[in-house]
């Protein structure tokens, strides 16, 4: 007799409800989603200063686990461009040997947050410092990869990357490398741009695959002399971490590698999270469950020696355009680049690099979103501010730095403005009334002190404190001291205080 299980009985035994309705529109999503993360998982890895393949493999783990795990239901995730700045400064102070120490470290550390429910907390941080982050990485990014398009080697720090642009330059004006990378990376972009006025039919294909296609198949034809993609065997790559490895964890600058990579793909996952969950009317994220399955991900690719993961927008974006229905979409993205790199592996040396640099430009362009800028220039400038100054310092130190300066000002800023305090006073013949409201604390202090001593001598205070939302206890003890410095002179004082105080 064939047992029929009803839904509730497939979700206690987890068996993944995918109906039969839906399975064709998550297969062609699949397959969109799966062309847009090709290039990007190649680009990101190659920007990053690791082996192509192991952007692949970040890929492939981000569909079939992390497409499984519960969180999240559209988002997909995978290498991201955010983090290439990050992932090629820790490749360059401590080696490509400890990067699956970092990551695999940061994957532990999203779990623990996600159990301690803090996934939600993310949620609290000042968008302009979110932006100003975004932006700053969009910035370094352009400057790193506008030196892949000329056929030169990025320099190290921002400096020498300023310092460099006139060797760029000449560079790609005298050399056969330069002027056909520059040609690949115009025409890349110009084709993406372009991609976007085709017919829907035709925009099935990524804009992105199709200026790759076109651009390798060019330098093909004419046999351009640009450097392309390196590929090998997809298990020769994998890089677990050995002892040696496992001992770089006393290190204080790769723990703080770790917290670093576990914060910022975090946030740029939740952020992630937020904005994909206005796209759709299907069940919203679940944020701390969401973190949980990033750190197992991360885990996961760690133990590989792999690239770090997050959320990404564009492929989050790509799939909910592309009509999902279920989280199968982003499982068999998975299962398509797995099928891709054991099958066809060869084809990704075909791609020149310029192309690849050319695409992260386009990424990093998005990143700035100078529209959005603009307007809060012209709207919050206090919080235009913040964002200039957060994408300023992580251009000028990095990535942590930049953040924790933005947060720390933003924090200032909501201080101040959250502790605002009025004083009105009415003067009568034998009396003075002083009336305040808002919020009473230690950074209005001088301003209160100030009106207080001001008022005339000989007259009866009556200073009312009932409207006040919040008075801490550096202007409780000020005001107390100064009433009783005023009852020893020659005046009288009454003090209503408001509730909380009493």
């Amino acid at each position: 007799m064939t047992r029929i299980e009803t839904p509730s009985q497939r979700r206690k035994t987890g068996v993944p409800q995918w109906p039969k309705a839906t399975f064709g529109a998550d297969l062609g999503a699949s397959l969109v989603v799966f062309l847009v993360a090709v290039p990007l998982c190649v680009g990101v890895a190659v920007a990053s200063g690791v082996p192509a393949e192991l952007g692949i493999v970040t890929g492939i783990v981000g569909g079939l686990l992390v497409g499984l795990l519960p969180g999240s239901t559209m988002q997909v995730s995978g290498p991201a461009a955010g983090l290439t700045v990050l992932v090629a400064a820790a490749v360059e102070q401590h080696g490509l040997a400890a990067l699956g120490v970092i990551v695999l470290g940061a994957g532990v550390l999203q779990i623990v947050l996600g159990i301690s429910r803090l996934g939600t907390w993310f949620r609290a941080i000042s968008p302009s410092v979110v932006q100003g982050m975004l932006a700053g990485i969009g910035l370094v990014l352009i400057l790193g990869q506008i030196y892949p398009v000329g056929g030169l080697a990025q320099p190290d720090s921002t400096v020498a990357k300023f310092a460099g642009i006139p060797d760029l330059v000449l560079s790609v004006v005298t050399t056969p490398e330069g002027r056909s990378g520059l040609l690949l990376a115009a025409l890349a972009l110009l084709v993406t741009a372009c991609w976007k006025k085709m017919p829907q039919k035709v925009r099935l294909v990524p804009g992105a695959l199709a200026a790759v296609v076109v651009t390798s198949a060019l330098a093909a034809l004419l046999v351009l002399p640009v450097q392309k993609v390196e590929v090998g065997s997809l298990l020769a790559a994998l890089n677990p971490p050995d002892t040696a490895a496992w001992g770089l964890l006393l290190n204080p600058a790769v723990l703080g590698s770790v917290l670093t990579f576990a914060l910022i793909a975090s946030a740029e996952s939740l952020f992630s999270a937020a904005a994909v969950d206005r796209m759709h009317d299907g069940p919203k994220t679940q944020y701390n469950k969401e973190l949980v399955a990033q750190g197992v991900g991360n885990t996961v690719c760690g133990a590989f020696g792999a690239l770090p993961m997050t959320a990404v927008i564009v492929r989050s974006s790509a799939n909910l355009q592309a009509g999902a229905k279920t989280k199968l979409s982003r499982v068999l993205h998975g299962f398509w680049l797995l099928l891709f790199v054991v099958l066809l592996p060869g084809v990704l040396s075909f791609i020149p690099t310029a192309v690849l640099a050319a695409l992260l430009i386009q990424a990093g362009w998005k990143l700035l979103e100078l529209r959005q800028v603009a307007a809060l220039v012209r709207e919050h400038r206090s919080e235009a501010f913040v964002l200039v100054l957060t994408a300023g310092m992580i251009v000028a130190t990095d990535l942590l730095i930049g953040t924790l300066t933005g947060l720390a000002v933003a924090i200032g800023k909501t201080a101040i403005e959250v502790s605002r305090l009025s004083v009105k006073a009415e003067h009568g013949d034998e009396q003075v009334r002083v009336e305040l409201g808002g919020n009473a604390t230690f950074l209005r202090l001088p301003r209160l002190l100030d009106h207080l001593d001001q008022l005339p001598a000989g007259k009866h205070v009556h200073l009312d404190l009932t409207m006040v939302r919040h008075l801490d206890r550096a202007c409780h003890q000020a005001v107390e001291h100064w009433a009783a410095q005023r009852r020893r002179g020659d005046g009288t004082v009454e003090v209503a205080l408001p509730a909380q105080a009493r």
